[in-house]
């Protein structure tokens, strides 16, 4: 199992990544640079096919790049077998998704405890205090599809932070929500990440919700355009 101290650095250095197409291989991160200190948050934004879902994959190790390294403390991620990279989505980091991705013969409670299980990492009292500050104790005997869109993005930070997981990545976890309904989930977002002791790489297209976060990147065809503290 992942030891459970801190990330100290995630760190991305001249990330490069195409896909072959019928036209050729499309480039789609370019040479990308970022550093994410441990217990901070950062935000990426651009453009529709700027990279950022990309650039989350390959730190999930869901995807490989074709040059350059992703560094978690030090170690590179490219280095890692098939095997040991699905040990690191499973123990170190905790996936959140814009449609939420629960799994629907399970109802919330056992929703929120699977990845947590999967790492054997699994407390009970951690999972209960979830559910409580999530507003889902009362809910936890319902199934997804019984369930609004706010209470399934609630219920999918729950499952990622389950596990206390080093590193929580966050693909537009507000996108399919309304601007209040947003404005609460990312601030539970924020305040659970910060009391399970993760750190947050988080994609959107909202300035507003990126400003919340420590910093912002924002890539431009695959390219670090901008980054704000």
């Amino acid at each position: 199992m992942y030891d459970r101290a801190p990330l100290r650095m995630l760190i991305v250095e001249n990330l490069h990544k195409s896909f072959a197409t019928a036209q050729g291989n499309l480039p789609v991160l370019r040479g990308v640079d970022l550093q994410l200190p441990s217990g901070s948050s950062l935000a990426l934004m651009g453009e529709s096919g700027s990279g950022k879902s990309t650039l989350l994959h390959l730190v999930a190790g869901l995807e490989r790049p074709d040059s350059g390294r992703i560094l978690v403390d030090g170690v590179p991620l490219e280095a890692r077998s098939d095997a040991e990279l699905s040990r690191w989505r499973r123990e170190g980091i905790g996936l959140v998704f814009q449609q939420y991705n629960l799994i629907s013969s399970l109802d919330v409670a056992a929703n929120l405890a699977f990845q947590a299980r999967l790492a054997a990492r699994h407390d009970p009292a951690w999972v209960s205090y979830l559910a409580e500050r999530l507003g889902l104790t009362a809910l936890l005997q319902r199934y997804p599809e019984q369930l609004s869109g706010g209470q399934q993005q609630r219920v999918a930070i729950g499952r990622a932070l389950a596990a206390r997981p080093l590193l929580v990545l966050a693909d537009e976890p507000t996108g399919s929500l309304d601007e209040s309904s947003s404005d609460v989930v990312l601030e539970l977002l924020l305040q659970l990440v910060g009391e399970a002791g993760s750190s947050l790489l988080l994609v959107t297209h909202s300035a507003r919700l990126a400003g919340r976060l420590e910093r912002s990147l924002y890539l431009h065809l695959g390219q670090v355009a901008a980054a704000q503290a």
